[in-house]
């Protein structure tokens, strides 16, 4: 505890602190046997006041012990060292006593004594006995302490002044027990509490110098967190023990405060001075506290801003090695002028993306070097990472600004080309569209030649100068690719700047030719032009004639045959030129077929990667709604597929014939089944589109919209499948127009004619998927071979009841489906909405099996109508269709459908009669038997293996019979009323089953009276025929071709469908002279197959497959009942 002004500030903080407090004594101070007072003697001892206390003598000596040793450690060291004054009072007690207090007080005082003050009884005895006593004890009480008796309280003030004592001995002192006592304990609490402080601070300030920095964010984060916690706690006990030394302080000042007059103790000043040194200490404490907290906190703070760059940073370099690996694979600088702003604009899309990626790192650059700036203790860390980053954002810039120097190249080289190609072709064009006849005349041929040199004055700026200039300029972008197309570029223009000056020499010969002087002799007829307007071959034939001949133009007036011979060497003379032309058009088809094809699949893949991939990114599936999720392969169906196909292989191979453009057909040939995707799609757009209306105000399609930058919306795209498959059909009429006498001309035209069945199998397929109601799988039915509306009525002979059945006045409306096993009647249906919304559907009401099925071609009173019978006519439908040529398509189509049916059943009924006749020989010799000529034909037909159809299978090699004299009667005569044989077949067309052999004739039906017309006679179709099954006779008369058969070998009789024949004579072998009254041609042609492709010339054909309980199958003549009766009937057969 503190003694004295003199010693060290912080000799609180290290002494060893007594063990008596005034806490541990208490009880025994307050009996207040002995107090310190607080006066002082006149050299400045202490003075230790014994008052007057009956029981003295019963205080323990460990209780009297314990307080002479706290109230002598009380006053400072120097004041103690002076030594003790005591007085003793016991003015009240008996000699005895004092001698007793006088000396267990001087045997067990623990420290200095200067002088003893004893105020002796005052009682007259007692008082004599003290001086006696004190007379003959006199030498004991100098041995041990020096004592002077005092007879009164005034003797007192003689040694001690009145001021430094307390009233109940005379003096002035204010003194008061309680509040020293409290005053005590206080001071003491309070010494202690700040001896703890320090040693809780320095204790933590321990812990924080030990603590080792953490490597991560996160633990650095928790441990500033701890460390700043525990700091504001010690903080706050540091407050308290503040506020508790300035209470005690002004405690001890509470006297001051009360009376300024007063002056306090010299105890009560070292208590003031003592706590005023604690408080010092205190303050001191804390502010070291404060100065480490400070520069620890820093540090702390310092490791948590290292710990964020550094996790910031390895983020940083992580994304902009992704984005160094990305820049890296754009290294196509583009195939065409399109690809090549669509890669610049990739390109632009990119650098825009990854801007913010850029951003980030130069900013954490910056933020490195404001950390080094402030001292950062980790500065050759941070260095390093600051020079790295910038470094790479540095290296990525360049990169990216040498793509974009290439690109950009790219692009002015492709603006180049096709600023050349262009000129070529507005150059060919201008060649093509120059009228040769005003050619002719010197006017004429200056006019062309200015307008010639006025086009060539246009290539300063369009065409290609010089083509090592190019290959220097662009140097760093030429690959194999683009090098061979700036050489087929500038190899065009070479080519068209040759046509222009053969032109240009043609023209000028034209033109300063003289022009001979016409006489006015009218000319002769046959010498005028025959038309105003020749060919363009005639048109170019004539720049080498002679000018007279545009004074002989006049109108429709046929060309004599001098002139035509000179117009003949005239297109001769120009064969080259025009033949030069036509493969520029050619490649001009060509290069717009693969510009289109080129940007078709870049717009898919943008519309893949900009649509539908970022349906799957997890970036953006917040701004996806409800009715999107899960829904890409809905909204896009088979765009993936169909992205494939022509990316990795239709464009490649297309490609490959940029040099022979007019065998492209080739390339669609090949590849025509993979076309068939594109169904798949169409079928799919219905729910596309409805999706799309459903969700096109979604924020995804906006924001997606806005990252390609995009005019039109994704709908727009979507339908780029379905206008790319209906090009196509468009380009190849341009290619087969300028390749007609070209190699590839016939693939040209099978390549259109599959694109058109596709497109019409698409258009199929639509109504298809459309109806409803139907039961069935309608893939069962086979192929949907056509399909469209009529007006139809029902006129049933059997089995129906229903009134509304027996007949039709009113026609029905009728969408037909025509099948290879069925033909289905469906109701259309107007749906009411927009788009695909708007499309019908069709409502099912019923089929017929083909199998069952007949046609009459012509019902009298309408060329539109035609009927199609049931189950031998128990059922009748009369079709109407809006035009005769539609009309004419599906009939066509019906008898294809029956023929083959008919062909399956006669190819199974002749497979089953060899199979019976391998163990049988053949008759040696030929004849006209119809039975043994089948016979023949069925070996001949097994031994070849050939179509059915076709008349080049039937051809012996044998020698061919000679053929009939010219009017020469047929040798066999039909009857006059035509019979009908019914050939039972399997109802099921391709079965294998044997022919019945039963027949059941029936009366030929009625005419339809009702539906007939003045103009056109009635036609009566015979349901069924009589006889037995045997080989079918060809009666001679004049037939219409039904088939085209134009395989026919050297000496076998080739016929297209329409042509009219003759059937002239029956011959051996099975075969029928037939003359060709179309071409004029004669020859032999099988019978078995004649019936395949005739029809009795002004009659109405009828072929029926039949699935009746009779298994019937018939190929029959109808006659118009108009005919005269003496032209013969006759029936086809077999």
């Amino acid at each position: 505890m503190p003694r004295g002004g003199d010693r060290p500030r912080d000799e609180i903080m290290h002494q060893d602190i007594t063990p008596l407090c005034a806490a541990d004594i208490q009880d025994q101070l307050k009996k207040r046997f002995a107090y310190l007072s607080g006066g002082r003697g006149q050299d400045g001892s202490p003075v230790i006041t014994f008052p007057d206390y009956p029981a003295f003598s019963d205080v323990p000596d460990k209780e009297f012990q314990n307080v002479m040793t706290y109230l002598t450690s009380i006053p400072s060291l120097q004041d103690a060292g002076i030594g003790f004054i005591l007085v003793i009072d016991r003015r009240q007690d008996k000699w005895t006593s004092v001698k007793a207090s006088v000396l267990r007080i001087a045997a067990s005082f623990p420290a200095n004594l200067q002088l003893v003050l004893v105020l002796r009884p005052t009682g007259f005895l007692q008082r004599t006995l003290s001086d006696l006593a004190f007379k003959f004890n006199r030498d004991d009480f100098k041995m041990k302490v020096p004592v002077i008796m005092l007879s009164s309280v005034p003797e007192l003030h003689g040694y001690i002044d009145k001021s430094q004592l307390t009233e109940d001995l005379g003096g002035t002192l204010d003194y008061c027990h309680t509040r020293w006592l409290c005053h005590r304990t206080a001071i003491e609490g309070f010494a202690l509490m700040v001896k703890q402080t320090a040693q809780m601070l320095q204790s933590f300030g321990t812990e924080l110098a030990e603590t080792e920095l953490p490597n991560d964010v996160q633990s650095t984060s928790s441990v500033l967190c701890a460390h700043t916690e525990k700091k504001v706690k010690a903080k706050e006990d540091m407050r308290l023990a503040l506020d508790e030394g300035q209470s005690i302080l002004e405690s001890i000042r509470e006297p001051l405060a009360k009376s300024p007059e007063q002056s306090l103790n010299q105890d009560q000043l070292d208590n003031q001075t003592t706590v005023q040194r604690l408080l010092a200490q205190l303050n001191e404490t804390e502010a070291a506290f404060d100065e480490f907290w400070a520069k620890h906190q820093q540090k702390l703070e310092q490791c948590l801003q290292l710990r964020h760059f550094e996790q910031d940073f390895r983020e940083v370099k992580a994304s902009l090695d992704a984005l160094a690996q990305k820049i890296a694979t754009f290294t196509d600088v583009g195939n065409s002028l399109a690809h090549a702003e669509h890669l610049l604009k990739d390109l632009t899309s990119f650098e825009e993306k990854s801007s913010a990626a850029v951003e980030r790192a130069r900013a954490l650059s910056l933020e490195g070097e404001q950390l080094i700036d402030n001292k950062h203790y980790a500065v050759d860390s941070i260095r390093p990472k600051c020079h790295e980053l910038q470094h790479l954002c540095d290296q990525f810039t360049a990169e990216v600004g040498q793509r974009r120097g290439l690109l950009n190249k790219s692009l002015e080289l492709h603006s180049l080309l096709e600023a050349s190609m262009k000129w070529c072709d507005e150059g060919i064009y201008l060649l093509a569209s120059q009228p040769v006849d005003k050619c002719q005349s010197q006017d004429g041929a200056e006019a062309a030649l200015q307008e010639i040199e006025k086009f060539l004055e246009t290539g300063a700026e369009n065409k290609i100068q010089e083509l090592n200039k190019i290959y220097q300029d662009y140097e760093p972008i030429l690959t194999q690719d683009l090098l061979e197309h700036v050489q087929k570029v500038f190899q065009k223009q070479e080519s068209m700047e040759e046509m222009f000056h053969r032109r240009q020499a043609s023209l000028k010969k034209l033109a300063a030719k003289q022009t001979r002087p016409v006489q006015p002799v009218a000319p002769r007829p046959e010498a005028l032009t025959k038309s105003p307007c020749p060919s363009p071959g005639v048109r170019r034939g004539s720049e080498n004639s002679s000018s007279d001949g545009s004074a002989l133009r006049r109108g429709p007036y046929r060309r004599a045959k001098s002139e035509m011979s000179e117009g003949r060497q005239g297109r001769s003379s120009s064969t080259g030129e025009e033949e030069e032309s036509l493969a520029i058009l050619r490649r001009h088809v060509m290069n717009e077929l693969l510009d289109t094809e080129r940007v078709y699949v870049e717009e898919l893949l943008c519309v893949l990667e900009g649509y539908a991939a970022e349906m799957d990114n997890p970036l953006m599936t917040h701004l996806l709604t409800a009715g999107l999720q899960n829904k890409k392969d809905v909204l896009f169906g088979n765009m993936e597929e169909i992205y494939h196909f022509h990316n990795r292989i239709f464009l490649r191979e297309l490609e490959n014939y940029i040099d022979c453009p007019e065998l492209v057909g080739r390339c669609f040939l090949e590849r025509m089944e993979e076309f068939q995707i594109y169904e798949k799609y169409c079928q799919n757009k219905p729910r596309s589109e409805s999706l799309w209306r459903q969700c096109s105000d979604c924020p995804f399609f906006q924001e997606c919209q806005k990252k390609l930058d995009h005019k039109l919306s994704l709908d727009s795209y979507l339908l780029k499948p379905v206008q790319r498959i209906t090009k196509y059909q468009l380009l190849l009429k341009e290619m087969l127009k300028y390749s007609k006498n070209c190699e590839g001309a016939e693939d040209l035209q099978e390549a259109l004619s599959s694109i058109l069945g596709i497109l019409k199998a698409v258009n199929d397929s639509m109504h298809l998927i459309a109806i409803t109601g139907y039961d069935g799988n309608l893939s069962d039915l086979g192929k949907l071979l056509m399909q469209g509306s009529f007006s139809v009525w029902t006129d049933h002979k059997k089995g129906h009841t229903k009134v509304k059945d027996l007949a039709r006045f009113k026609p029905m409306q009728r969408h037909l489906f025509l099948h290879e096993k069925a033909v289905l009647f469906c109701k259309k249906r107007e749906e009411n909405g927009e788009g695909y919304e708007k499309a019908p559907s069709y409502s099912y009401k019923q089929s017929l099996n083909m199998t069952a099925v007949g046609i009459t071609e012509n019902v009298k009173g309408d060329a539109k109508k035609f009927e199609i019978w049931y189950n031998a006519r128990e059922e009748v439908y009369i079709i109407q269709a809006p035009t005769p040529e539609i009309k004419a398509a599906w009939v066509n189509e019906i008898r294809k459908v029956l023929t083959s049916q008919l062909q399956a059943c006669r190819e199974a009924s002749q497979h089953r009669a060899l199979e019976q006749s391998q163990s049988l020989p053949l008759p040696a010799s030929s004849n006209t038997s119809p039975s043994k000529g089948n016979t023949r034909n069925i070996k001949k037909l097994e031994e070849r293996k050939t179509d059915p159809l076709s008349l080049e299978g039937y051809v012996s090699s044998t020698t061919l019979p000679k053929p009939p004299e010219k009017g020469k009667a047929s040798p066999t005569s039909p009857d006059k009323k035509a019979k009908r044989h019914e050939v039972k077949s399997d109802p099921t067309p391709f079965g294998l089953r044997g022919w019945s052999k039963t027949s059941h004739p029936l009366e030929a039906p009625e005419d339809n009276d009702g539906w007939s017309s003045a103009e056109e006679p009635i036609n009566s179709s015979d349901a069924e025929e009589e006889g037995g099954v045997g080989p079918r006779k060809l009666a001679p008369g004049k037939y219409t071709i039904v088939v085209d058969d134009e395989k026919g070998g050297p000496n076998t009789l080739a016929v297209r469908s329409g042509d009219m024949v003759e059937v002239v004579q029956e011959g051996d072998e099975g075969l029928w002279y037939v003359r060709n009254l179309t071409s004029s041609k004669e020859g032999w042609v099988p019978a078995s197959s004649l019936s395949m492709l005739l029809s009795k010339s002004s009659s109405a054909q009828c072929l029926s497959s039949s699935e009746s309980s009779t298994g019937s199958a018939l190929l029959s003549n109808s006659s118009s009942c108009s005919e005269s009766c003496g032209g013969p009937l006759s029936d086809l057969q077999g």
